[in-house]
């Protein structure tokens, strides 16, 4: 993969920087497991210089006190550059996670709507600013405004690197807050191509900062840090729970959107081949990485076996092999940790009794790389450990069911509330299931579908708040309220003293 990487430093308040140390840290490509490039790694430092600036930035009003309308140029700049260098940040976020090119494009054309979507909302911001409030009585005018909250942290994960970095970032820029952007330590390299961008379009400095390295260094420290207005946070329950944490002794906001374990379930009723595409789609698309992975399959009893035959044809006809291909469909987990962490989790799964349907190991014609074949496992009970942890890897967990009510109480009997999906005929049914499933999403018909425009986050150990449309926006803003007395009149709570 001839892909150039470029050398880059920290990006800090719109200069590139040498981290403290000067310590780097090696890019390695999943699919090859060779080394293609490094990134810096900001200490505790780097992170104080960062909050310093932004901090400096928040006072001036350079981006804060700006109009919604001023925000959204800017904005628009960003969508324009991420189309113009799709092809190459698609090559490139590639290199670093191993997600497929065609879903890294994919990806590519949902950051640049992204950008455009918040950039729409800044300019609709300016027309809601002192909206006014009836508050019953002709003394007092009260109007409310919407403002930054000032130095917003947002720690984003690998599986989507440029995605989930832009779903923050954009809601947070188009606000007016000063960001310090800290991606996960193992895919960066597009989030610093990022801040090469923002420099391109002229951001303004202290808007942007980007600080890569360690998540148990420069993103702890980051978490903790009392300069720190808000957190938002995607990644792993465990580390959201330390995040979490941290923003909590200095009494600061922090969203999490966190792991997941979702449910699809299948009813009798269904067409088996859609709904085995869909079942496919909904565990193994970003190379079964994606925490909404609908990993727990529910299929009624009547359809089981037919529906795991047509499931095995067809996840073994998947095309895995090297992501940079058109038409690759699967490509590697993002290292070796995860490769040996899902490869523990699927032999776990057997001893406890699941039938491996397909799958199970490294395809046989890949002899390099951390790839993991589709894989299936039938007849697991809601006891088992691949039924209730989070795997985050191409494998799909598989159980039968009878009833409606049978099906809804197994997927509601999780520690995780992020995403559940329901395919039937029976659209009653389908509206009964998604009211009664436990979760932030639903899906009808269908898994994994996203859109900018609608709201994203779960409910239990998936985290809280939401994420995109207006919901996002509002992650980002303070809401003030002014009042002003309007009448002539003496107030008059307190009696004037007399002159006698």
């Amino acid at each position: 993969m001839d892909i150039p990487v470029p050398v880059r430093q920290l990006f800090i308040a719109g200069e590139w920087v040498e981290s403290d140390t000067g310590r780097r840290l090696d890019v390695i490509c999943p699919s090859t497991e060779a080394v293609v490039g490094s990134i810096p790694s900001a200490s505790a430092k780097d992170v104080d210089r960062a909050i310093a600036a932004a901090t400096a930035a928040v006072k001036s009003g350079l981006w804060t006190r700006t109009t919604g309308t001023y925000r959204a140029g800017f904005l628009k700049a960003l969508a324009a550059k991420v189309r113009e260098n799709k092809s190459y940040l698609a090559k490139l976020e590639t290199l670093d996670c191993g997600k497929p090119i065609d879903e890294a494009e994919w990806d590519l054309d949902d950051v640049a709507t992204c950008f455009d979507y918040y950039a729409d909302l800044a300019e609709k911001l300016d027309e809601r600013q002192n909206s006014p409030i009836d508050v019953g009585h002709a003394d007092f005018n009260v109007k409310v405004r919407k403002e930054a909250l000032g130095v917003v942290a947002l720690i984003t994960p690998w599986n989507y690197p440029l995605l989930m970095a832009t779903w923050k970032l954009a809601p947070a820029l188009a606000a007016g807050n000063c960001c310090i952007l800290k991606p996960s330590e193992m895919a960066s390299l597009t989030c610093l191509e990022l801040a090469a961008l923002a420099q391109e379009v002229g951001l303004p400095a202290g808007a942007l900062s980007v600080i890569t390295g360690l998540g148990v260094e420069a993103g702890a420290a980051l978490s903790g840090h009392p300069g720190i207005a808000k957190i938002a946070f995607t990644g792993s329950t465990a580390t959201g729970r330390a995040v979490s944490h941290a923003a909590t002794q200095n009494l600061r906001p922090a969203s999490m959107e966190l792991g997941g374990k979702s449910a699809l379930i299948v009813f009798d009723d269904a067409d088996i081949d859609k709904a085995v595409e869909w079942a496919m789609f909904g565990s193994f698309w970003t190379n079964g990485q994606i925490c909404s992975a609908t990993s727990r399959l529910m299929v009624h009893a009547a359809i089981y076996e037919d529906f795991l035959a047509r499931l095995k044809t067809r996840a073994e006809s998947i095309r895995i092999g090297d992501p940079m291909e058109a038409g690759c469909r699967m490509g590697p987990v993002v290292n070796k940790s995860q490769f040996e962490r899902v490869l523990n989790y699927i032999k776990i799964g057997t001893e406890e009794g699941g039938r491996l349907v397909t799958g199970g190991g490294r395809p046989s014609h890949l002899t390099a790389g951390y790839f993991i074949a589709p894989t299936v496992l039938a007849d697991v009970t809601p006891s088992m450990t691949v039924w209730r942890e989070e795997i985050f890897g191409p494998v799909l967990s598989v159980c039968s069911f009878t009833t409606e009510e049978e099906a809804v109480r197994l997927a509601n009997d999780s520690e995780f509330g992020l995403a559940g999906a329901v395919i039937s005929a029976d659209a009653a049914r389908c509206q009964r299931v998604a009211e009664s499933l436990e979760c932030g999403i639903v899906w009808i018909n269908c898994s994994q579908p996203c859109f900018c425009m609608a709201p994203w986050g779960g409910i239990k150990n998936s985290g809280h708040g939401r994420e995109l449309g207006e919901w996002g926006l509002n992650n980002f803003l303070s809401v003030k309220q002014i009042t002003t007395y309007v009448s002539s009149e003496t107030w008059d709570w307190y009696s004037p003293p007399s002159k006698l």
